[in-house]
């Protein structure tokens, strides 16, 4: 006992509300860390999907950004191979390069509302390079001219006309044999000749004219000079037109390539800036995502393990909780079972005490009946007749009630019979209710009853029991009222040809009960304290063995009450009839 005083002290009664109230609190601080960690895991972690969303749409604008570059250094290289070999599928592939990196310029401009980054860069006052509406323009008006432009180069230079002689050599009367020998020259490629045409180096071609006087007048040499010379000029002014006309064709196409080369030099180094600009954006975008990307990703961290830790913590400080509750259950449980035994002990002894008395008080009520029936026989006085007959009905309702008390607390468990036998059910009623009179009168309460029972009813029932319950009920109203009124109304009524139910009602203007007391009046020992006035003391077994005997009847009681109003019971008892009336 002492051991026990000892480890129960620290964990006392008002230690364990504490210790439920910290539990309930760890409890719903754990809850909290849970929708905490739901919402770190789920909900913050959108921010990082946004993140990493965008990190991906900044790769897929990276890669747009070097493939534009390249598409621009591809444009170059087939401009340089289609100037060189005039092949036309250079050309086309030129353009092929110059529609992609439009494209590519139209898929980056999708990008600008995204990351502000780009425009920024691009709209800012010392940007040297235009925006990319701008190189678009660019693309579209280097793609048309340059297509003007390299196709006029395809054409030739204007070939040299040979100049017509048409001499009439008819005018001489003379038969002439002539030959032309020719000077033949190896012929150059097309900026060869541009070059000696730029330089005026040409070289030309030269015939030789051989005439030989067959027959006829030999004309003067006088007139062969005129018309030789005549001849000779104009053959140098043609062929100084014809030079002219070439040296203006090669100095037309000379302005036509470097405007040309002039276009695109100016369609790359936009293009380049501008890539550049892009590139730049790009990268510092990236850089600012992905330090963004990394502070949420460590900041989530960060969160989850502080509130891992701080779960951890609790799940301890729960875990320690249960063990004390633990503990103290044990040390309860001890108690309890401690104070189960006390208690059993203490019925049981109970139980003794209450056979014991009923048993010692059996054998005087006996010897008082005996007596009871002596003085009636001697007396002839009408009064004392009376009075014997209420002594003698308040003697033998003693002693059932004592026979019942032993036999209760003999056998608990026993169940109750009803030991019937036949009599007239008014009869019995009023013998109940005449000798319970002068005990409710004692009290100073009037007593009013109030009967509709035919006196030929006549029943094969226990009557016994049925005293048992009027004097329980009756017992305990005039028991808690003073003057007052105690009211029987009670009734048979025929059931079926076989049975009659008995119906009663009692009522009084006592103290009442309680409204926590009404609930447990059935209950076996159980005696509720209604008024410090009154001496409540009894065996507590009346209304719970009220139920019991009702129920023996297949019948039911029932207890309505009001503190300082009075008691209302109303109980049923189903009868056997017998066939034969008296």
């Amino acid at each position: 006992m002492k051991n026990d005083s000892v480890i129960s002290e620290p964990y006392g009664f008002r230690y364990r509300k504490l210790v439920h109230y910290s539990l309930i609190f760890c409890i719903l601080i754990i809850q909290l860390i849970i929708a905490a960690f739901f919402y770190n895991e789920f909900v913050k972690d959108k921010k990082l999907s946004f993140f990493q969303k965008q990190l991906d749409e900044i790769h897929a604008l990276e890669n747009l950004t070097d493939q534009s570059r390249k598409e621009i250094f591809n444009a170059q290289g087939f401009l340089q191979k289609f100037m060189v070999t005039r092949d036309e599928s250079f050309l086309h592939s030129y353009f092929a390069s110059l529609k992609s990196l439009d494209d590519n310029l139209a898929n980056i401009n999708r990008y600008e509302s995204k990351f502000p980054k780009i425009k920024e860069l691009i709209s800012a006052p010392k940007a040297s390079i235009s925006t990319e509406k701008d190189l678009k323009k660019m693309i579209d008006s280097t793609q048309k001219y340059t297509s003007a432009v390299a196709r006029k180069a395809l054409d030739e230079l204007p070939a040299l006309q040979k100049y017509n002689l048409n001499y009439d050599f008819d005018k001489f009367n003379v038969v002439l044999d002539t030959k032309v020998y020719r000077d033949t020259i190896k012929k150059k490629g097309l900026f060869g000749r541009l070059g000696e045409a730029i330089s005026n180096k040409g070289q030309r071609e030269k015939d030789s004219v051989v005439i030989t006087v067959k027959e006829g007048v030999m004309p003067s040499a006088q007139s062969i000079k005129a018309d030789f010379d005549r001849i000779i000029k104009q053959v140098n002014n043609h062929y100084t037109v014809e030079n002219n006309k070439i040296k203006i064709r090669v100095k037309d196409n000379q302005a036509g390539t470097e405007s040309f080369y002039g276009v695109f030099n100016n369609l790359f180094l936009y293009s380049n800036g501008l890539m550049n600009v892009y590139e730049a954006a790009v990268k510092s975008s990236k850089s600012d995502l992905e330090k963004e990307y990394e502070a949420q990703k460590s900041k989530n961290n960060e969160i989850r393990k502080y509130l891992i830790f701080g779960s951890m913590i609790l799940m301890f400080i729960v875990s320690v909780l249960i063990m004390i509750l633990t503990r103290i259950a044990f040390v309860y449980e001890r108690k309890l079972n401690k104070a189960n035994l006390q208690i059993t002990e203490n019925l049981n002894f109970r139980n003794r005490i209450l056979g014991m008395l009923s048993h010692e008080l059996r054998s005087p009520l006996k010897i008082m009946d005996i007596f009871i029936k002596r003085i009636k026989k001697k007396t002839t006085d009408e009064s004392i007749q009376e009075y014997l007959k209420s002594i003698s009905f308040t003697n033998n309702t003693l002693l059932i009630q004592a026979n019942q008390i032993l036999d209760y607390t003999k056998n608990q468990q026993a169940e109750n019979k009803l030991i019937s036998v036949e009599f007239n059910l008014k009869n019995e009623i009023d013998s109940i209710l005449n000798s319970v009179q002068p005990y409710i009168e004692t009290r100073d309460n009037r007593f009013v009853v109030e009967q509709d029972i035919d006196r030929q009813i006549n029943v094969f029932s226990d009557c016994n029991k049925i005293n048992q319950i009027f004097m329980n009920i009756l017992g305990n109203a005039n028991k808690f009222t003073e003057n007052g009124e105690i009211k029987v109304v009670t009734r048979a009524v025929t059931k079926d040809e076989n049975t009659v139910t008995l119906k009663t009602i009692i009522t009084d203007t006592g103290v009442g009960i309680s409204s926590g007391d009404l609930e447990k009046i059935f209950e076996p020992y159980y005696q509720g304290v209604i008024s410090d006035k009154v001496e409540n003391l009894g065996a507590g077994l009346g209304l719970s063995l009220c139920r019991e005997l009702a129920q023996l009847y297949s019948g039911d009681i029932k207890v309505e009450s009001e503190k300082n109003v009075g008691t209302r019971v109303e109980f049923t008892l189903n009868l056997e009839l017998k066939n034969d009336r008296t």
